[in-house]
């Protein structure tokens, strides 16, 4: 396979796109360090908040071994996710697009997305709640307002994200360091709280709420997310060299989550100590934090708090957007416009939270809140089931593959969490029934066989890599193969880009540019890579896509060179057009000639069109290929 070199950064900041090669030690872990901080993110959004503060509130320390047991398989779970990333090059969504059939992809697809809605839905209600407590604005309000968020993010994702994680990072430093300030002064009991740490029974209650804090903690779409980032880390490819960024990768992780870990038990002592403490057991809600802030430090920490909530729910928002488009693109092959899927995911989670509030008022939002994170839990099963199976298996791992300790845990954790999950359904339905008679008939001819059908899917995804141990697939990236070109004569300009999408438009495009300028001309092959990882990193993605595309290049460039042009390759990252324009300019390409689909403008408008924005960001001229339609014979 053959890699292109890339300029050595230097290291400016954590979320640089890095090389690691040639450094040590400290300088070697900085360059690591990254991934798993947008990953933990995640881990301190407002359905986070909401799990900790109802289980202080209601059972006082009890539930911090929860906490601490949600972690330490969070922090299992994620590493595999990272092993997978860097050893296949492959994200979790990818690796089960070639273990699964199309049917089981596409229903893995929807779960996986009814997850990143339900955590949308979290970040929804935690900005409502925050302007609602900063500004006094109605929650009816503050949920419209967050689909004016969507359009805000995608304009900070175009101008670099890295700024605005930094200063969420920060944000959530700060938080961390109020909720430590308030342990101070509320003085909880240490004894108390190290009793916490040993588990105890279960009640309905108490389960609902730990299955709560699970799912709010080890998220679903993290797992795609984590392991779709750590392949923007430019690594040596050999064994040593995997080893070392496996070992690195590691490193980040564990700082990463601890830190997570000790925000989220900060907010359970807090709220156990204020609450549970002095006989107030059901006050479960985020704004009761803040009125519990306003008692103890005046007015700065409740505006500190309300910032925090609304910045930890925009974070959040940013990489359940990145994590979207990871999972349409590896189950489903299918790229979309970024502004579109956004929107389609904010949209679907707005619905609920309005319903919520118009029916159940708003006092119906923080349960809202702690049921989104119990369906977070109950996707969890889909996600991890197929992550302990691709990275147990030998064949494709080499030696990479998870040793039999930590692949016991890893299903110790598994059916522990599936388990509690049934044992979780199968109460909520029976509740359901014995507390409205009314809605039996609902319950047994609706979501009873929803629940069985689901079951069997998740029995089916865990057995099927055990029975069926297949021959390896070709790789499904959302390009063909390169096609081979034949002779081809033409006529003359200097230096000509052509643009490549390795569909078949690529014949007719390559032949319009050779017949304008012969073999005098110099051939610039451009492609650029749009993955989710390439948008984010640029240069440094090295993932399994970027692979294949590089190489594909290079075989048409090849092929060209055989029949005499003058031909090099080309790879842009992140958006097409920009990407295009760039090399245009810094090649200093003097006639560019581009396929076009051909879409309808419905599909254009769903898939961009690439044409029009190149023809306004360049100044020269553009030939533009429509595919030809076969003639009938008259």
């Amino acid at each position: 396979m053959t890699t292109h070199q890339h300029d050595n950064h230097s290291l400016g900041n954590v979320h640089n796109t890095v090389t690691t090669e040639g450094k040590t030690g400290w300088r070697k872990l900085l360059s690591f360090l990254g991934p798993a901080y947008l990953v933990s993110v995640g881990y301190m959004d407002p359905g986070n908040w909401a799990t900790d503060l109802a289980a202080g509130s209601q059972f006082g320390y009890r539930l911090i071994w929860v906490l601490l047991l949600s972690n330490m398989i969070a922090l299992l779970l994620q590493n595999l996710a990272v092993r997978l990333g860097i050893v296949r090059g492959l994200d979790l969504a990818q690796a089960s697009k070639h273990s699964y059939p199309r049917f089981i992809n596409f229903c893995l697809y929807i779960l996986a997305q009814i997850a990143i809605i339900a955590c949308d839905l979290a970040e929804i209600i935690g900005m409502a709640i925050g302007l609602n407590l900063l500004f006094g604005l109605p929650l009816i309000w503050g949920v419209s307002i967050t689909l004016l968020d969507t359009l805000l993010l995608l304009f900070l994702l175009n101008k670099g994200m890295r700024k605005l994680e930094g200063f969420i990072i920060s944000l959530i430093f700060i938080v961390g360091m109020a909720f430590l300030a308030q342990m101070f002064i509320v003085q909880p009991d240490v004894i108390d709280i190290a009793k916490g740490f040993i588990p105890t029974k279960l009640n309905n209650t108490s389960l609902y709420l730990a299955i709560g804090i699970i799912g709010a903690t080890v998220m679903p779409h993290n797992l795609y997310l984590h392991s779709s980032l750590v392949q923007t880390r430019k690594i040596d490819r050999s064994e040593a060299g995997i080893k070392s960024a496996i070992r690195y990768n590691f490193w980040d992780t564990t700082i990463a989550l601890n830190l997570a870990f000790f925000v989220n038990a900060a907010i359970l002592i807090l709220a156990a100590s204020a609450f549970f403490g002095r006989g107030y057991h059901e006050v479960a809600e985020i704004q009761d934090a803040h009125k519990l802030l306003t008692n103890i430090f005046g007015k700065l920490a409740p505006a500190l708090f309300a910032i925090a909530l609304i910045a930890a729910g925009q974070s959040s928002t940013v990489t359940g957007t990145l994590a979207g488009q990871i999972i349409m693109e590896g189950h489903l092959n299918l790229r979309i416009a970024p502004w579109l899927r956004r929107l389609l995911t904010r949209l679907l989670a707005i619905i609920p939270a309005f319903f919520t509030i118009l029916h159940f008022g708003e006092a119906g939002l923080g349960k809202l809140l702690i049921l989104s994170q119990v369906v977070l839990s109950l996707q969890l099963g889909f996600a991890i089931i197929p992550l302990i199976h691709f990275t147990s298996d030998k064949k494709r791992m080499g030696n990479f593959a998870t040793k039999l300790p930590l692949k016991v845990l890893a299903w110790v954790f598994a059916t522990l969490i599936v388990g509690l999950n049934v044992r979780l359904v199968i109460q909520e339905i029976e509740t359901w029934a014995a507390t409205s008679p009314g809605s039996s008939d609902l319950v047994h001819f609706v979501i009873s066989p929803i629940a069985v059908g689901i079951g069997l899917l998740l029995l089916y995804v865990f057995l099927r890599p055990l029975f069926y141990k297949h021959a390896d697939q070709p790789i499904y990236v959302p390009h063909g193969i390169a096609a081979a070109l034949d002779n081809l004569d033409a006529v003359s300009y200097e230096e000509i880009g052509i643009t490549i999408d390795f569909s078949k438009n690529d014949q007719d495009t390559i032949r319009h540019a050779l017949m304008q300028g012969g073999k005098k001309a110099h051939y610039n092959l451009i492609h650029v890579v749009e993955t989710a990882g390439a948008r984010y990193y640029g240069k440094q993605v090295m993932d399994n896509e970027t692979q294949s595309d590089v190489d594909n290049l290079d075989k048409y460039v090849a092929a060209l060179i055989k029949l005499g042009y003058k031909a090099e390759a080309k790879i842009g990252y992140g958006g097409p057009a920009t990407a295009i324009a760039q090399i245009v300019k810094d090649t200093g390409i003097d006639f560019l000639v581009m396929g076009s689909h051909g879409h309808k403008a419905f599909k254009d408008l769903i898939f961009g069109t690439t044409v029009d924005s190149v023809r306004h960001k360049v100044n020269v001229p553009v030939l533009v290929v429509k595919p030809q339609k076969k003639r009938k014979d008259s």
